[in-house]
């Protein structure tokens, strides 16, 4: 069961019209999505376990890739898939069962096989984490690096101009 998500700020939700984002964007990112904090997500003190924000990472880069560049299964009907090779998450505060948090996250240095996404977990305008993750474009039969395709890096560089 995954998380609810649905885009906090940016033209044109699945509902055909925007919702407005009541807190400041925070410089250089153009996307968001919310995720509430489920029980199953916290220890018995109701603290969010720091290992769903890797989850909660990967939910907003999957709905960052639907809006941007045509989905994770677009990239994989290439014939490609995009590798997580690294995380690292900074927790500033703690996040607690049914809070609403909000996933700023930005996709940047796209480049050879490789890209990152930057990201701002913050629950009402509060910064709760930072965090990033590195991802590697390899062929999805030998498992060899590959270019990230052309039509991905301009779908990219597109969404990310609108925060610049």
């Amino acid at each position: 069961m995954v998380s609810d998500i649905h885009q906090s700020y940016h033209p044109g939700t699945a509902e055909g019209t925007s919702r407005a984002y009541c807190w400041p964007v925070p410089e250089g990112f153009s996307s968001a999505y919310d995720v509430r904090v489920r029980f199953a997500e916290t220890d018995a003190q109701g603290i969010a376990h720091h290992a769903s924000y890797v989850v909660w990472l990967e939910v907003a880069r999957i709905a960052y890739l639907a809006d941007h560049a045509g989905g994770y299964n677009t990239i994989r009907s290439q014939g490609i898939e995009a590798l997580t090779t690294g995380v690292r998450v900074d927790y500033r505060a703690a996040a607690h069962f049914d809070d609403v948090l909000t996933i700023h996250l930005r996709c940047l240095d796209v480049r050879g096989a490789r890209f990152r996404y930057e990201y701002r977990i913050e629950r009402a305008g509060e910064l709760v984490a930072t965090a990033e993750t590195l991802h590697a474009t390899v062929d999805a039969t030998t498992m060899a690096p590959t270019r990230v395709p052309a039509w991905f890096v301009e779908a990219i560089a597109t969404a990310e101009r609108r925060a610049s």
